[in-house]
């Protein structure tokens, strides 16, 4: 791309950002917000690649008392994340640039994208890839809860994902600093991922605050939409999901849930907890049985005993392999009375519907897909949502 063809009105005058643009060269964009554009650049002395978040604080876009706010908040999540810097599973700030009209965010460069799009590919995840990627967020939500940070906004846009899909933890620009005592108040997030204190802190008074717990709820919605890829909490109507938030009412329906272990279960239940009190906190999830794995004490070398396992192991994969290229037929009365429960249909199904409409469609409106598609970032519903608190 010619640099010519970088100045459009998508970046601010070089004038505007003279060192940045003499230390790299934006690319293509990325990704773009109401006020903000994310691009890839090049570091010109190494030839390194970064994703830069280029942040409009000029107020064209918005009014001046949004621009400020927005100036204040990035400021705040610049300190933020130096604060975590060092971490294996949280974004990396390479660099940061600040100009009267904009702020750039010099960012690692995650090539595979948002852990939201790979779930939409995927659709669901398997014990094993959803092990490993628990881990990891659990691990940097530990982390970053140690130095009594919370997060406020953990969901799979704000997951992102290396070249070897390892996790990193991005978007921190509602996570704020509690002092030891502190308490928000603040209905900020995205619906389907806020814990109930933060509903009912904005829902009614003299309720306490919240903490660093909401996060955990947060990991918890996330566990279960990687393993069954629809939202633990969804209904046509706002408000029925809210309640259903309040209640953690949720299900562990057939058949998606039908060959997941119980010990992913139970570290879910234990997440998607009412009382913060009784919620597991990072470092007690990562006790969880779902993340270990028993340590068998070596076996005594028997050769003739090993020959022998081998030969019938040998013999076991050709009988598999045989079996797996000429599997049984399908009964057409299955097929006909219930194609959705016979998983190879199940997936295409989804995947025509996706193809077909956009959007995925499940039955029911207590798990649909299609939430994941309409969680918007909310800072204040006040003025959007009326609670029934009756």
């Amino acid at each position: 791309m010619a640099k010519d063809d970088m100045v459009d009105a998508d970046l601010p005058s070089r004038d505007a950002a003279k060192e940045f643009y003499a230390k790299y060269e934006p690319k293509e964009a990325l990704g773009r917000g109401i006020s903000s554009i994310v691009r890839r650049c090049i570091e010109k002395e190494t030839g390194q690649e970064f994703a830069v978040k280029i942040i409009d604080i000029s107020g064209e876009k918005s009014d001046i008392y949004e621009a400020d706010l927005t100036k204040r908040d990035t400021v705040r999540e610049i300190n933020i994340l130096k604060m975590c810097n060092g971490h294996d599973n949280i974004i990396e700030l390479h660099d940061s640039f600040e100009t009267p009209t904009f702020i750039f965010l010099v960012f690692e460069l995650c090539k595979q994208g948002e852990l939201f799009d790979y779930l939409t590919q995927v659709v669901t995840l398997s014990e094993k890839r959803t092990r490993i990627i628990m881990k990891q967020l659990i691990e940097a939500v530990e982390f970053i809860h140690s130095k009594n940070i919370v997060h406020r906004d953990l969901k799979p846009e704000n997951i992102l994902l290396d070249d070897n899909l390892n996790v990193k933890v991005s978007d921190f620009g509602f996570a704020t600093v509690l002092g030891e005592d502190d308490e928000l108040t603040e209905l900020c997030g995205t619906p389907g991922y806020l814990a109930p204190e933060v509903l009912a802190v904005s829902m009614y008074d003299n309720v306490p605050g919240y903490r660093m717990e909401v996060d955990m709820w947060a990991c918890g919605v996330i566990m279960y939409t990687l393993l069954c890829g629809a939202p633990p909490f969804w209904h046509r109507k706002q408000m029925q999901m809210l309640r259903m938030i309040m209640q953690a009412n949720y299900t562990f329906g057939s058949p998606e849930w039908d060959d997941v272990s119980q010990t992913a279960k139970d570290l879910i239940s234990n997440l998607l907890v009412v009382n913060p009190k009784e919620r597991l906190s990072a470092k007690q999830a990562l006790e969880s049985p779902f993340f270990k794995r028993e340590l068998k004490p070596p076996k005594q070398f028997f050769p003739r005993r090993t020959f022998r396992a081998l030969v019938i192991c040998v013999r076991f994969f050709h009988r598999l392999k045989f079996f797996y290229y000429n599997p049984p037929p399908i009964p057409v009365e299955t097929i006909k009375t219930n194609p959705y429960g016979v998983k190879n249909f199940r997936k295409l199904i989804d995947s025509c519907t996706f193809k077909m409409y956009g959007h995925w469609v499940k039955k029911g409106d207590n798990q649909n897909r299609a939430a994941l598609f309409e969680h918007v970032q909310r800072e204040d519903w006040r003025n959007q949502v009326s609670f029934d608190n009756s």
